[in-house]
Formats: C-alpha cells, structure tokens, sequence
C-alpha cells in the first residue's frame, strides 16, 4: 500500500471521528404505552418528520418508552446523561414525568426541553428547564374570557389526581376573580379509573352554570362522558391536554360541544392570513396527516416539533462555543435556549429570556370546540 493511500485511510479515519464528535444527541424519554399513550405516541411520530441536522450539524435522537411512569422517566433519564452522553434532554407526556426528569437534568447539569407543562420550579431545576408548552394559565385565560362572555358565575372542577390536574385547578382558580366566577368543587380521578359517578354527583350538586375538567387524552373524556349521562346541560371545558382524537373517539357524541384551548395548529386551515403561525402549522399538519392519516393532527405532535425547532435555533449558536459530547456544549446550549427570539413554531412565536423559560403569548392559544366528530375553531 502506498504511502498516499495510507495517509488518505488515515486521514479519512481522523474525519469520521469528527464527524462523530459532531454530531448532537439528544435523549427523548416518552410514555408510548400506559395511561399516556394517547399522547405519547403523537409525541414520538413528530419525530419521524424532524430534519437530520441541529444547527446544521447532525442529530441522533434516542427515544426510550417511560411507560408513562415518573421513575420511568426518570430512569430514562440517568441512561441518557450517564450512558449515551446526550447534550439535551426532551420529555415527557406527562406532568409528573416531566418533573421527574427535570431533577436529572438539574444534577447532571443538562439542558432540558419539556414537552409538557410544569408546575414552577425551584431555581436550580428551572435553569436546566425550558418548557415548549404554553403555560397552563395562558390557555385557561381563554376559557376564563369565554365563560365571562356567557355570564357564568358558578364553576364546578374535576380534575386528575396528580400534578396535572393541579396545575390546571390552580390556573381556574387563579382567574376566578378577573373571570367573574367561583370555583365550587375540587373533585379529583385517577388516570386510569373507568368511573367517575361519585364524584361527577358532587360537582353537580353545587347546580353549576359550567364545568372544567383537568385531565388529558381520551381519560379527560370520562367525566365530560359522566356528567353528560346524568344529564347535566350546562357547558363542559377542558384544557390543551384534551384535544386530540382519541379524546373524540372515547367520548364519541357524549363530547360534542365540548370547547378547549389549543394551540392554533389543530385549526390552522381556519386561521386568518396574518395568523404568525399560519405557514409553519399548516405545513406540519399537511406533513403529519400525510403519514399518518387525515384527522390524526394533534397538538402534542406539534409540542415535539416546536422542541426540535427551539434546540435548532440554541444549536447554531452553541457550536460557535463548544463542541458536542462536552459540559462546556451543553452549557452553552443552555445559554443559547435562553436567548432565542422570534422563533416561529408550530403552536406559537417563541421569545426566551433568563426570566422566561418558556417565551409564548396570546398568540399560542386559540379555543377549539368538537363539531360533528372534529375539533374545530369556536367562532
């Protein structure tokens, strides 16, 4: 072998280790199966359509099933940042997952991308922590100004009994005064329980004008399904949690008229011209149903995408520091999902800040009501 030959398998050799130091990985822990499913799996299709590259250099993404399990994910997690390295953390479907992987990214110093809503966080989490979903007040503010609008003054809740049904119970209760009403009740479920009777009886007795509920995916359906069987005819809201199918094909007519707050991808055919998302939610939605059947576009899809999009506009800038693989990367990706400005996504504008972990407006909900079997922009 010559000795040009030699020096070209050598230097062919020192280019494929930096191509592999180069690359970015990222640690995607979702709850494919259990109660969260129905959430879970969109989550992990949006995958299938992210480009290869993060900040123009390439991406793997590693996605493990935390069973919809707190120490799922949690366990999950420490695999990412203990075994594979990863310079970003993405997850989960759930609440109570996602705080659960948030404390990992805090010990292990790596920045992480929360596709679900978070109650607020101590201060050494939330400085690893950027959350793409809109905050769960934002969204109830637009049920609050709808019951306002119809003069409701007596609301009754039921809500999951865990983190989610918190954070949406506190974000109703929080609005009540500039929303003109009362909170009656406080009733709470179980994910995964098949009746809600005795409790669905108690939100009924205070005789409200409306009803929330703060579950999510087809369980959100299991109240809305009680109360209707009993023959409550005031309105029933929910929240972001709640719009995607399997909620319509778990509650089938039950659930009709149901209105909720989404992000405007699920309408965005209906959406006005100048709507800032328009562009990017319609041709995710396109690209979406085009792989997995008409009528499968879901907001929690689009979260994933928003994600990927938010470390694609904090990578650009972070390699300029650091490479890949380091903490001084992942530190300066940190720094750089801190900063971003102006990022179109699916759901919303994002705009960061060291106050802001999050960076979303008015402009990332709209309300949404089921008409005939579909989810559709509330005129």
């Amino acid at each position: 072998m010559s000795h040009t030959n030699i020096a070209a398998i050598a230097l062919a050799g020192v280019l494929a280790v930096g191509a592999a130091q180069a690359e970015i990985t990222i640690g995607v822990s979702l709850g494919t199966t259990g109660p969260g499913s129905s959430l879970g799996v969109p989550y992990k299709n949006a995958f299938q359509l992210v480009p290869k590259t993060l900040g123009g250099e390439p991406v793997r993404y590693i996605i493990l099933d935390d069973e919809s399990k707190p120490d799922g994910a949690a366990r999950n997690a420490r695999k990412f940042v203990s075994e594979d390295k990863v310079d970003a953390l993405m997850g989960s479907n759930g609440v109570p997952s996602g705080v659960a992987i948030a404390q990992v990214a805090a010990e292990s110093k790596t920045p992480m991308i929360s596709l679900t809503p978070l109650p607020p966080l101590a201060p050494e989490r939330a400085h690893w922590t950027f959350i793409v979903p809109q905050p769960t007040e934002l969204m109830m503010s637009a049920v609050a100004q709808h019951m306002k609008s119809k003069g409701v003054k007596k609301v009754g809740f039921i809500g999951f009994s865990d983190t989610w049904g918190d954070l949406v119970y506190n974000a109703v209760s929080a609005l009540a005064p500039t929303g003109g009403y009362e909170v009656q009740s406080n009733e709470r479920y179980g994910r995964a329980d098949t009746s809600v009777t005795g409790q669905v009886l108690k939100v009924m007795a205070g005789s409200p004008d409306a009803v929330i509920v703060g579950g999510s995916g087809s369980p959100g359906a299991t109240p809305h399904i009680a109360l209707v069987e009993r023959g409550y005819k005031g309105q029933i809201y929910h929240n972001h949690g709640t719009v995607n199918l399997p909620f319509i094909q778990t509650g089938k007519k039950a659930v009709e008229g149901a209105i909720a707050p989404t992000g405007a991808l699920i309408v965005a055919e209906e959406l006005p011209a100048d709507f800032p998302t328009k562009a990017v939610s319609t041709d995710f939605v396109k690209r979406y149903e085009a792989a997995f059947g008409a009528g499968s576009r879901n907001a929690f899809a689009g979260y994933s995408i928003d994600g990927v999009l938010v470390l694609d506009a904090a990578a650009g800038v972070a390699l300029k520091r650091a490479k890949p693989g380091t903490p001084e990367f992942r530190a300066a990706l940190r720094d750089a999902l801190e900063n971003i400005k102006n990022v179109v996504g699916t759901h919303g504008v994002y705009n960061m800040s060291p106050a802001n972990h999050n960076g979303l407006d008015e402009r990332a909900r709209v309300l949404v009501q089921v008409v005939n079997g579909e989810w559709r922009l509330l005129k």
